[in-house]
């Protein structure tokens, strides 16, 4: 346990100072800003005050300006936007050593391989929760500036509920990314992975099979494609999730255990 630990401070010490920290969050913070425009301009105009594919998207979803459709804004920018985001804080962390030319010091520590993943992997899940804790928060200062109406205590948790899992769902996905990013043996590759999903969930998506694909079922559990298509959500759609998790987290160790390290 204690080497554990210090596997993350190491991570952490690492990190600390990288600006690439600080681009996610401003990055991953457009959401809600952007969101409390879109409210602004609801409210202002109601769906007058909008054009072109944003007035046919708050239309398709029943957007209004209140706090549910703010709330609900948000989930679906982690249920989308997390999979680049995510995506782009998997590869770096577990790409950059390779890139920085550090790979070969971290096999010579004297601590478990294991635990060296596992330290990367706990970074990164702090990392993607502060991203959508600092959103959540921004996106409640917006709406507390913007005055819109319809709080709820029972209307905020159920949104909560739908936010926190949507993050969850993306957290798991990512497993498979620092995989790419130890085959590729930088960050390039899997940034490409990320981008090429981004496609595929889309194209999914439009077939009407987004429900088994499991990079395009956060999106649908958010509601980016309404309730009719968040229904068609089953059980299979989330163990897809899990077993993607899975097989993307055993596969890093596995590559990082036993594969020859020649540069």
């Amino acid at each position: 346990m204690k080497q554990q630990y210090n596997a993350f401070v190491a991570e952490v010490l690492k990190n600390r100072h990288s600006p690439i920290i600080w681009v996610t969050f401003l990055a991953f913070s457009l959401a809600p800003v952007f969101g409390g425009v879109f409210m602004h301009l609801i409210k202002d105009g109601g769906m007058d005050g909008l054009s072109g594919a944003f007035k046919m998207k708050a239309e398709m979803l029943s957007f209004e300006a209140n706090w549910n459709s703010l709330l609900g804004l948000l989930s679906q920018a982690v249920g989308i936007g997390g999979v680049l985001i995510f995506g782009f804080v998997a590869s770096w962390l577990f790409g950059r050593e390779f890139s920085d030319g550090t790979s070969k010091d971290l096999l010579a520590l004297p601590i478990s391989r294991i635990e060296i993943i596992n330290a990367k992997f706990i970074f990164y899940l702090v990392w993607c929760i502060a991203l959508v804790v600092s959103n959540l928060i921004l996106g409640l200062i917006i709406g507390y500036l913007l005055e819109i109406p319809g709080w709820d205590s029972d209307m905020f948790t159920v949104n909560l509920k739908i936010y926190f899992t949507t993050t969850i769902l993306i957290i798991m996905l990512n497993t498979p990314i620092a995989f790419f990013a130890f085959c590729g043996k930088g960050f390039i590759t899997p940034l490409g992975v990320v981008a090429l999903l981004l496609v595929v969930a889309q194209i999914f998506g439009a077939m009407g099979f987004g429900a088994y694909f499991p990079w395009a079922v956060p999106g649908i559990y958010a509601g980016s494609g309404g309730i009719e298509l968040a229904a068609t959500l089953d059980y299979y759609s989330f163990g897809l999730i899990i077993l993607m998790s899975v097989l993307g987290y055993l596969g890093t160790i596995y590559w990082w255990k036993y594969t020859d390290q020649t540069k």
